[in-house]
């Protein structure tokens, strides 16, 4: 049994290495100018991970869980709004500006400088 749950632990690692080490080999391969829009629209990602959050915080037992599990929600729904708020910026930049209408002079009447 122990053999069975150590195998599992590697195979765990192997994997979260593997994620980490693709994830780092995308991301340096993207142009510096697209980081942001690739960043916010990743945005989804984030939403699944508060879902995930959310059913580790409901299936949570005993206080530890509870606590990391609200944690998790914490962090994820602060990132889908720090999210959205970069895309808002981003966005702001590409809006044409609103330039002040110059004025019009009045009118004079006739006869009058």
């Amino acid at each position: 049994m122990a053999s069975a749950t150590s195998m599992t632990f590697v195979i765990a690692l192997y994997i979260f290495m593997l994620a980490a080490f693709t994830g780092y080999v995308v991301i340096s391969r993207v142009p510096s100018i697209l980081h942001t829009p690739l960043m916010s629209g990743s945005n989804f990602i984030h939403g699944i991970v508060v879902v995930g959050a959310l059913n580790a915080l409901f299936n949570a037992t005993t206080l530890p869980e509870q606590i990391i599990g609200f944690v998790g929600v914490f962090l994820g729904a602060g990132n889908v709004m720090g999210g959205y708020v970069v895309t808002d910026r981003m966005l702001a930049m590409f809006r044409p500006s609103q330039k002040a209408e110059p004025q019009k002079p009045e009118p004079t009447k006739q006869g009058q400088p």
